[in-house]
């Protein structure tokens, strides 16, 4: 299929090969700098820049990378030839924005939402990986009007900062997200934690074991930092890897759909033993080795994970499954817990 490409705002010098190629077009309320793939063959009442006020079932999917930052255009374009607008943006590291993930409002999300709309999306997926994940998560609970979310590696907790705030600092420790102003409660790491064993100087370093020593050190606050999918009415689908090296996402999405099948309500997990942290849908090339970190898996395992998640991926961004299984989660209150 093809696919019409748009790049907002001008890229830092850093992340310009991001939108290479796609046409410029002027910031967006909220998407200073960000990237939107969409189907060529447009309906003819949508103007030349693809908006339209009229009714169209068209989908249009959010993409969010952790805590790399990056914009994804890749997926973007793979998510745009199968028939959906996909845009991905910079939601922090930009200016303006906090270096890290420290404190994000989770309403900086929301124009980014808007832009899909003004694009025809009616229905809206969120599809983020790791950090994204969590915030993707989060945002099927908080914000109205998600119709559905892909969490690829995700968590099933709240965590603390990563990276700097507005401040510059990145201790004392902070949660990752706020909402109408307030914090979200989350789980702080644990400093004492040391990689066992230890990697040759220099070397990237498996930080999975960070995540769980946290876990054990500040259990009382579990609870708390929960993210409470079970008062989600969005659709759900989890992606995880049993090998990951980040983080434990596979036992954090076995978390997740327990909530939800406990509460009644739709979700699908796709797993993979030997997965690591960045599974690869059909279409895109092996993830980028890392000088930092260790991300589990191998790229075979990866892409046969992300194969075999493609298909509900589509599904459950669509809205297919709930329509024809009448699988639609009931109304609940968008209340975040404290």
């Amino acid at each position: 299929m093809d696919i019409v490409e748009r790049a907002f705002g001008v890229p830092d010098p850093g992340a310009r090969e991001a939108v290479d190629g796609a046409p410029h077009v002027p910031p967006r309320p909220g998407v200073r700098e960000g990237f939107l793939a969409m189907p060529a063959n447009r309906p003819p009442d949508r103007g030349a820049d693809g908006r339209t006020d009229g009714d169209d079932d068209g989908v249009g999917v959010l993409v969010l990378s952790g805590s790399s930052g990056r914009i994804e255009t890749e997926r973007c374009r793979l998510l745009a030839r199968e028939g959906m607008t996909a845009l991905s943006f910079r939601w922090f590291g930009g200016v303006g924005q906090p270096p890290g993930i420290c404190e994000i409002p989770l309403e900086t999300f929301a124009p980014a939402i808007e832009v899909l709309r003004a694009y025809g999306a009616r229905r809206i997926g969120v599809l983020g990986t790791s950090k994204g994940a969590e915030a993707a998560l989060h945002l099927s609970v908080l914000l109205s009007g998600i119709d559905a979310v892909v969490a690829v590696s995700p968590t099933s907790l709240t965590w603390a900062n990563v990276g700097p705030g507005n401040d510059g600092r990145e201790r004392p420790y902070r949660s990752s997200w706020t909402w109408r102003g307030e914090p979200l409660p989350f789980v702080p790491y644990d400093d004492s934690w040391t990689p066992d064993p230890a990697p040759p100087e220099g070397a990237p370093v498996a930080v999975r074991g960070l995540y769980e020593h946290s876990r054990r050190t500040f259990a009382d606050r579990l609870g708390a930092a929960a993210i409470a999918v079970e008062d989600s009415p969005s659709d759900l689908v989890l992606v995880a890897g049993g090998d990951d090296a980040m983080w434990p996402s596979l036992p954090q999405a076995e978390e997740l759909a327990a909530r939800r099948t406990a509460a009644g309500l739709p979700v699908r997990l796709i797993r993979a033993a030997d997965a690591g942290h960045r599974p690869r849908f059909p279409g895109e090339g092996p993830a980028p080795a890392s000088a930092h970190f260790l991300y589990g898996g191998s790229p075979a395992a990866d892409a046969s994970l992300g194969a075999r998640a493609w298909p509900h991926l589509l599904d459950v961004l669509r809205g297919t499954r709930g329509h024809r299984d009448g699988l639609r989660p009931r109304p609940v209150r968008r209340v975040p817990r404290r």
